[in-house]
Protein backbone atom coordinates (compact mmCIF):
# COMPACT_ATOMS: atom_id res chain seq x y z
CA UNK A 1 0.00 0.00 0.00
CA UNK A 2 1.64 3.23 -0.99
CA UNK A 3 2.61 5.93 1.56
CA UNK A 4 0.07 8.97 2.08
CA UNK A 5 2.62 11.32 2.84
CA UNK A 6 5.04 10.26 -0.29
CA UNK A 7 3.64 11.83 -3.98
CA UNK A 8 2.63 10.00 -6.19
CA UNK A 9 5.45 8.74 -8.70
CA UNK A 10 3.92 8.41 -11.63
CA UNK A 11 3.54 10.58 -14.44
CA UNK A 12 0.90 9.90 -16.25
CA UNK A 13 -2.06 7.47 -15.87
CA UNK A 14 -1.96 4.00 -16.89
CA UNK A 15 -5.21 5.13 -19.80
CA UNK A 16 -3.30 8.48 -20.55
CA UNK A 17 0.64 6.62 -20.95
CA UNK A 18 -0.73 3.82 -23.70
CA UNK A 19 -0.32 0.12 -24.30
CA UNK A 20 2.96 -0.26 -23.21
CA UNK A 21 2.97 1.20 -19.59
CA UNK A 22 2.96 -2.30 -17.65
CA UNK A 23 5.67 -3.33 -19.52
CA UNK A 24 7.46 0.11 -19.28
CA UNK A 25 6.47 0.10 -15.17
CA UNK A 26 8.06 -3.82 -15.04
CA UNK A 27 11.24 -2.58 -16.80
CA UNK A 28 11.32 1.01 -15.04
CA UNK A 29 11.43 -1.22 -11.53
CA UNK A 30 14.04 -3.52 -12.46
CA UNK A 31 16.07 -0.88 -12.83
CA UNK A 32 15.60 1.08 -10.07
CA UNK A 33 15.80 -2.36 -7.93
CA UNK A 34 19.41 -2.66 -10.14
CA UNK A 35 20.41 0.89 -9.19
CA UNK A 36 19.82 0.44 -5.22
CA UNK A 37 22.11 -2.36 -5.52
CA UNK A 38 24.38 -0.05 -6.88
CA UNK A 39 23.90 2.00 -4.03
CA UNK A 40 25.09 -0.55 -1.71
CA UNK A 41 27.90 -2.16 -3.55
CA UNK A 42 29.44 1.74 -3.41
CA UNK A 43 28.46 1.71 0.47
CA UNK A 44 30.56 -1.12 0.70
CA UNK A 45 33.45 -0.08 -1.36
CA UNK A 46 33.42 3.40 0.74
CA UNK A 47 33.45 1.21 4.00
CA UNK A 48 36.00 -0.81 2.89
CA UNK A 49 37.71 2.30 1.94
CA UNK A 50 37.41 4.16 5.07
CA UNK A 51 38.36 0.66 7.43
CA UNK A 52 41.74 0.15 5.18
CA UNK A 53 42.60 3.61 5.90
CA UNK A 54 41.52 4.00 9.62
CA UNK A 55 43.78 0.88 10.01
CA UNK A 56 47.04 1.76 8.62
CA UNK A 57 46.89 5.12 10.39
CA UNK A 58 46.12 3.33 13.53
CA UNK A 59 49.06 0.95 13.00
CA UNK A 60 51.32 3.42 11.63
CA UNK A 61 50.76 5.84 14.84
CA UNK A 62 51.56 2.82 16.75
CA UNK A 63 54.66 2.56 14.96
CA UNK A 64 55.77 6.01 15.25
CA UNK A 65 54.84 5.98 19.26
CA UNK A 66 56.87 3.26 19.68
CA UNK A 67 60.08 4.17 18.30
CA UNK A 68 59.90 7.80 19.17
CA UNK A 69 61.74 9.37 22.12
CA UNK A 70 59.65 9.49 25.14
CA UNK A 71 59.30 12.60 27.72
CA UNK A 72 59.48 14.79 24.95
CA UNK A 73 56.66 17.99 24.63
CA UNK A 74 57.59 18.41 20.71
CA UNK A 75 57.12 15.04 19.76
CA UNK A 76 54.10 13.96 22.12
CA UNK A 77 52.17 17.51 20.98
CA UNK A 78 53.19 15.94 17.50
CA UNK A 79 52.13 12.58 18.15
CA UNK A 80 49.01 14.01 19.39
CA UNK A 81 47.88 15.77 16.46
CA UNK A 82 48.89 13.19 14.22
CA UNK A 83 46.53 10.96 16.61
CA UNK A 84 43.69 13.47 16.87
CA UNK A 85 43.88 15.04 12.83
CA UNK A 86 42.32 11.28 11.74
CA UNK A 87 39.16 12.22 13.89
CA UNK A 88 37.66 13.85 10.95
CA UNK A 89 38.43 11.70 8.75
CA UNK A 90 35.94 8.86 11.19
CA UNK A 91 33.16 11.99 11.53
CA UNK A 92 33.33 11.86 7.57
CA UNK A 93 32.54 8.18 7.79
CA UNK A 94 30.19 8.56 10.12
CA UNK A 95 28.36 11.21 7.84
CA UNK A 96 29.04 8.94 4.65
CA UNK A 97 27.33 6.33 6.53
CA UNK A 98 24.36 8.27 7.23
CA UNK A 99 23.62 9.89 3.99
CA UNK A 100 23.85 6.24 2.79
CA UNK A 101 21.12 5.32 4.86
CA UNK A 102 19.11 8.20 3.91
CA UNK A 103 19.45 7.81 0.03
CA UNK A 104 18.36 3.42 0.41
CA UNK A 105 15.42 4.81 2.40
CA UNK A 106 14.27 6.88 -0.21
CA UNK A 107 15.30 4.36 -2.44
CA UNK A 108 13.22 1.81 -0.85
CA UNK A 109 10.37 4.13 0.03
CA UNK A 110 10.25 4.38 -4.04
CA UNK A 111 10.25 0.84 -4.31
CA UNK A 112 7.41 0.34 -2.61
CA UNK A 113 5.41 3.05 -4.07
CA UNK A 114 6.43 1.25 -7.66
CA UNK A 115 5.62 -2.06 -6.07
CA UNK A 116 1.67 -0.56 -5.30
CA UNK A 117 1.28 -0.90 -8.44
CA UNK A 118 2.87 -4.68 -9.74
CA UNK A 119 0.77 -7.86 -8.85
CA UNK A 120 3.33 -8.47 -6.10
CA UNK A 121 5.46 -6.27 -3.47
CA UNK A 122 8.12 -8.51 -2.18
CA UNK A 123 10.30 -5.76 -1.07
CA UNK A 124 7.67 -4.60 1.36
CA UNK A 125 6.58 -8.10 2.02
CA UNK A 126 10.36 -8.24 3.24
CA UNK A 127 10.29 -5.64 4.80
CA UNK A 128 6.87 -6.26 7.08
CA UNK A 129 8.57 -9.82 8.12
CA UNK A 130 11.26 -7.88 9.23
CA UNK A 131 9.06 -5.92 11.81
CA UNK A 132 10.59 -2.42 9.27
CA UNK A 133 13.78 -2.60 11.19
CA UNK A 134 11.74 -1.50 14.43
CA UNK A 135 12.42 -4.94 16.35
CA UNK A 136 16.19 -6.12 17.00
CA UNK A 137 14.51 -9.69 17.37
CA UNK A 138 13.22 -9.97 13.85
CA UNK A 139 16.17 -7.38 11.90
CA UNK A 140 18.96 -5.42 13.36
CA UNK A 141 19.87 -2.70 10.00
CA UNK A 142 23.17 -2.85 9.37
CA UNK A 143 23.48 0.63 9.28
CA UNK A 144 23.10 0.92 13.01
CA UNK A 145 25.90 -1.53 13.02
CA UNK A 146 28.23 0.55 10.64
CA UNK A 147 27.59 3.88 12.19
CA UNK A 148 29.48 2.96 15.45
CA UNK A 149 32.41 1.33 13.64
CA UNK A 150 33.52 4.85 12.86
CA UNK A 151 32.61 6.39 16.42
CA UNK A 152 35.38 3.39 17.52
CA UNK A 153 38.00 4.45 15.34
CA UNK A 154 37.53 7.97 16.80
CA UNK A 155 37.31 7.13 20.33
CA UNK A 156 40.49 4.75 19.93
CA UNK A 157 42.20 7.79 18.36
CA UNK A 158 41.62 9.75 21.26
CA UNK A 159 42.97 7.53 23.40
CA UNK A 160 46.35 7.65 21.31
CA UNK A 161 46.26 10.94 21.24
CA UNK A 162 45.69 11.83 25.48
CA UNK A 163 48.59 8.76 25.79
CA UNK A 164 50.74 10.84 23.06
CA UNK A 165 50.60 14.14 25.44
CA UNK A 166 50.96 12.06 28.50
CA UNK A 167 53.76 10.40 27.06
CA UNK A 168 55.47 13.65 26.23
CA UNK A 169 55.27 15.34 29.16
Amino acid sequence: MPSTDFPDISSKPKDEYGEKYNEHLLQQYLLYVQMADKVSERRSLANTFFLTANTAILSTLGIVTAVSPANSVESGFLAFLAAITPVLLCYSWYRMVRSYQQLSTGKFSVIHEIEAKLPLAPYRAEWNALGEGKDPAKYKPLTDVEKWVPLIFAMLYVVVALAALLRGM
